[in-house]
């Protein structure tokens, strides 16, 4: 590559076909335009040998690649610490990635099943594969990063807790409201307990047996585009260090407002653990309907020592969110696009009605009266869907 020999770097690195693959990009950026059909040339060869995985990450990727300079990047490392830059590099010929596109998914259409019956629930269908390890918080209704579920509540509450193990520990529960261009509107946090018509429950500074802090808003009220939950280590113990935190949320029509915690309105319950001393568990999007969903973003900002709060974090918060919400995850919607192209079956679950017979469910809890023989794939076991 250092000499600008693309093909012949393509040709060495066929020797381990997932380097290659995951070095595509590079290579097709720096060859030129007959040396490129040798870079195609060399992928389709080695495709067979290449993991499942390492497939639908470049097929991910692919997805992602079609605008060039002035996008937004998204950079994760394995523990959830994120930044997000401009994107410098140029655009991917359009030809160019149009054909690897196909090919990688032509190759996992080769290892997926061609006969069979799948019954998907569709509100999984826009649930991200797994296709990293990379830091995901484990918990109730947790979802891999970039998945998206509906909200249909008329009260939006989302809760904080923690205990701290042996310093007085201070965390604060935030929300930072963005317009469709990503840049801050308002927050609602301790310093700012009613703003934008919600309403924060208060400060509370010290944790030696547990303490929760939570926000309402009520989302036919919120003009924003973007409601992003924070959590701020204000002082003492990390999300590494306390004893316990979690972060949740619940969804309530207008009859519950003033009613306690109940365990049938709560949709995600997470647990908090990771570097840096902001957390930004996942972001509430308004569509343009006006309907709302939740996307899940599992990131942490460095933040400061202490003192951490909405108002100091209100750009880097609004770069991540954007790379995260403009990035367009490979989700079950298409693998099951690629399992009914093979000639499965593939029937979506009316929420009732337990399929006859041996099937293949995928939704995001087992329903009862399946049959014994079924196969049932759910965010627990995802990873199981993705062909070897």
């Amino acid at each position: 590559m250092a000499d600008g020999d693309a093909a012949g770097a393509a040709r060495l690195l066929a020797r381990a076909p997932g380097r290659l693959f995951r070095a595509l990009d590079r290579l097709v950026r720096a060859a030129g335009e007959e040396e490129r059909t040798a870079v195609l040339d060399a992928a389709e060869r080695v495709a067979p040998q290449v993991s499942g995985r390492v497939l639908l990450s470049v097929r991910e990727h692919l997805e992602n690649r079609g605008g060039g300079i002035g996008e937004q990047r998204l950079f994760l490392n394995r523990s959830g610490r994120a930044w997000a830059t401009p994107d410098t590099r140029p655009g991917m010929p359009q030809g160019v990635r149009e054909a690897l596109t196909a090919l990688a998914d032509a190759e996992l259409r080769r290892r997926l099943p061609t006969t069979g019956t799948v019954v998907v629930d569709p509100a999984v269908l826009d649930v991200a594969l797994p296709l990293s390890g990379k830091n995901v918080s484990s918990g109730l209704g947790v979802l891999p990063r970039g998945s998206a579920s509906a909200v249909d509540g008329e009260l939006l509450r989302f809760s904080t807790y923690w205990r701290q193990t042996e310093r007085r520990t201070d965390h604060d529960l935030a929300a930072l409201l963005l317009d469709e261009d990503y840049r801050t509107l308002a927050w609602l946090d301790w310093t700012a307990l009613t703003a934008v018509g919600g309403a924060h429950s208060g400060d509370i500074t010290d944790a030696p047996e547990g303490a929760s802090e939570f926000i309402d808003l009520r989302l036919a009220s919120v003009e924003a585009g973007y409601i992003v939950p924070m959590v701020h280590v204000y002082s003492g113990e990390n999300f590494e260090q306390v004893a316990e935190s979690f972060f949740g949320f619940m969804l309530r029509d207008a009859e519950q407002a003033g009613a306690p915690f109940e365990a049938r309105t709560v949709r995600m319950k997470s647990e908090l653990r990771g570097p840096g001393r902001v957390a930004l568990p996942l972001v509430f999007v308004r569509d343009e309907r006006g309907d709302w969903h939740a996307r899940w973003m599992h990131v942490h900002l460095k933040g400061h020592p202490d003192a951490n709060r909405a108002a100091l974090h209100r750009v880097s918060t609004g770069m991540l969110v954007r790379g995260v919400v403009e990035r367009r995850p490979l989700t079950v919607r298409h693998l099951t696009g690629l399992l009914s192209d093979n000639g499965v079956t593939v029937t979506r679950w009316d929420g009732e009605t337990a399929p006859d017979g041996p099937v293949t469910f995928v939704g995001l809890a087992r329903p009862e009266g399946l049959h014994p023989e079924t196969r049932v794939i759910t965010p627990e076991n995802l990873r199981d869907l993705i062909p070897a």
